[in-house]
């Protein structure tokens, strides 16, 4: 059994980063993939990018199959680039294959090419990230129809008629991105609420717009079954005591995902996991196993790329720095949906603080209102944020229209470095910019 200083798990975006750092301090790293197909990890090759590039060709006018094909070729250069980019280290090794634990230290790879490798890591790092969660219902899973996130973007054809399950944010930019290449969407959600963390001022806004787009929503519903016909596939399901039937060419499961463990083999070691099978870590992603850390999606809690490289930074500061920064360190996380317009947001929302307690003064500005909005003829949404009283500090916003995924950081940065909400309303914008909507956002 080879000992090895350094072993990473999955070759994702916090995994690859640390990697190529360790190389740099010239540390003997092994990065183990069992698909070479993932180089680069799940947002390059399955997720953020290659949805991002298919949401922004349809709102281009590109006819899908041409779009995928696009995207296609734009992953597989990523994923060349990342294989190299650890490669061509000379104390880095791409190991293709399946990694499973055999003891807490102990790793036994099968190779893609039929052999068998066993490791002692000095050190290892889980970064095996997540994989879709595929709902018990009847006829589903063995589906011919079926979908999942990663399946949808690699269509031949596109779907004449698409029935999403979940409305999710996950489901909302699919059933946004495929109404917009003309498909027939219908939406399905056992939740009667429409994206329940939202204000109920942005949830409104959002299903009214989706729905202009072409989207048709059913929601509080039960789904029963999904039955396979030989030209189509039909979801049952009981909505107010009424059985019916949403009809579709495919069927896209999206109701959420899971930490990628089933065969690691955590179950030859100590390395403890909770009851959604994500593995439980401690303020600085350590697990229950010494010299063991869980990096990304694996560990459960937010699902981004930037998490995941952030992650590698907690790590960075204990090996080679003050061991000061910590996962209670990230306190400002923004995210978006990249739906028609994004929604974003950072902090808390007016729902949320008045769950709370919090006092606050709220600002709101519709898109409508903005000058850069009518040039660009999307005039959708509406700003949102929220300040504390006594210190002038923001405390939230949610941002609903048009460049709110860029906005949204400037917002955060402001929160970060606890400046007052004047600091943005007195700037100086270029225009005609969405960021001068600052000025009267927070007038």
């Amino acid at each position: 059994m080879e000992k090895k200083k350094n072993i990473i798990i999955g070759f994702g975006k916090g995994g690859k980063t640390l990697a190529k750092f360790l190389a740099q301090k010239g540390e003997e790293v092994v990065v183990i993939e069992k698909s070479n197909q993932m180089y680069g990890g799940t947002c390059i090759n399955i997720a953020c990018l290659p949805s991002k590039r298919l949401i922004i060709e349809a709102a281009n006018g590109v006819e899908f199959t041409d779009a995928v094909n696009g995207k296609n070729e734009m992953t597989a250069f990523l994923r060349d680039k990342n294989y190299h980019m650890l490669a061509d280290e000379p104390t880095v090794t791409v190991l293709d294959g399946e990694a499973k634990f055999i003891g807490n230290h102990q790793v036994e790879v099968a190779t893609t090419d039929g052999q068998t490798v066993k490791y002692e890591g000095e050190r290892i790092f889980i970064n095996t990230g997540a994989v879709p969660v595929i709902l018990p219902i009847p006829g589903l899973k063995d589906s011919p129809y079926l979908l999942d996130s990663t399946a949808a973007m690699d269509q031949k054809s596109l779907p004449k008629r698409l029935v999403i399950i979940g409305a999710g944010y996950i489901g909302l930019e699919f059933a946004a991105m495929f109404a917009r290449y003309g498909s027939q969407v219908t939406v399905l959600d056992h939740n009667s609420d429409f994206i329940p963390r939202e204000d109920d001022d942005i949830s409104s806004a959002v299903k009214k717009d989706l729905e202009e787009l072409g989207v048709k929503f059913e929601l509080g519903v039960d789904i029963k079954q999904v039955i396979n016909k030989e030209d189509h596939v039909e979801v049952e399901y009981e909505k107010n005591g009424e059985q019916l039937v949403a009809q579709g060419d495919r069927v896209l499961a999206a109701t959420g995902r899971r930490a990628n463990t089933e065969n690691l083999g955590l179950e030859n070691t100590n390395i403890k996991t909770d009851s959604r099978g994500n593995i439980v870590v401690d303020n600085y992603l350590k697990t229950s196993v010494e010299n063991v850390w869980a990096i990304g999606d694996v560990k459960g809690g937010l699902q981004f790329t930037y998490i995941s490289l952030d992650d590698y930074r907690i790590i960075k500061s204990q090996l080679f720095g003050d061991g000061s920064y910590n996962l209670a360190s990230r306190k400002t996380v923004p995210y978006s949906v990249f739906i028609e317009p994004p929604l974003s947001e950072v902090g808390l929302t007016e729902k949320q603080a008045k769950k709370d307690g919090v006092d606050y003064k709220l600002f709101k500005l519709p898109v409508a209102a903005i000058p850069k909005a009518r040039v660009a003829k999307n005039t959708h949404g509406l700003f949102k944020a929220l300040v504390d009283p006594e210190t002038e500090q923001i405390l939230g916003a949610t941002l609903y229209g048009l460049e709110s995924h860029e906005l949204i950081n400037l917002i955060a940065l402001a929160m970060k470095a606890k400046l007052p909400y004047t600091m943005l309303r007195d700037q100086i914008y270029t225009h005609p910019t969405m960021s001068e909507a600052f000025n009267d956002l927070f007038k």
